[in-house]
């Protein structure tokens, strides 16, 4: 993936964070524009720690294959580790890591970027790839970034 299209992506996103009030919205935003521009991102979701249980993310608006997982213990997962660890977790084959969920037989890698409200762990982005090392660098940026405004936009407007 070019970094020109990461770097579209990111200005478009800013600009519907900047004109809407509508957590859902954005979220809904961010995963569909990810899931139909960036041909890697084969399931992008987003998962929020459950405000009554934050030993638990809830799936919420996601792009690709439905799946099992709508409640995660942050205790199991990928997504579980990058909560629990408190940062970015990249695997470049989910075979050889025991601590996968398994969704999809034809899921190979994984990318999981916490999203922060003033420093506090509230979500995050989760993304699938059918492809073995699929995300480099320019992906964990870009991820880093979208989850970085997502955490603001949240600060924003939270009550």
């Amino acid at each position: 993936m070019s970094a020109s299209e990461f770097q579209r992506i990111i200005e478009e996103f800013r600009l519907f964070s900047e004109t809407t009030k509508d957590l859902a919205a954005l979220e809904e935003f961010c995963v569909s524009q990810m899931g139909t521009r960036l041909p890697r991102y084969d399931w992008v979701g987003l998962y929020m720690l459950n405000e009554y249980d934050p030993g638990v993310l809830v799936l919420g608006p996601f792009h690709g294959a439905s799946t099992e997982h709508v409640h995660i213990p942050i205790t199991q997962g990928i997504c579980g580790a990058a909560v629990a660890e408190g940062m970015t977790v990249v695997v470049d084959d989910v075979g050889t890591d025991p601590r996968y969920l398994a969704c999809s037989l034809e899921t190979w890698s994984e990318i999981v970027v916490p999203i922060r409200v003033n420093g506090v762990i509230v979500g995050e982005i989760d993304v699938d790839s059918h492809t073995r090392k699929a995300f480099g660098g320019e992906d964990r940026e870009f991820l880093e970034e979208c989850t970085a405004m997502i955490g603001s936009f949240i600060a924003r407007y939270r009550t």
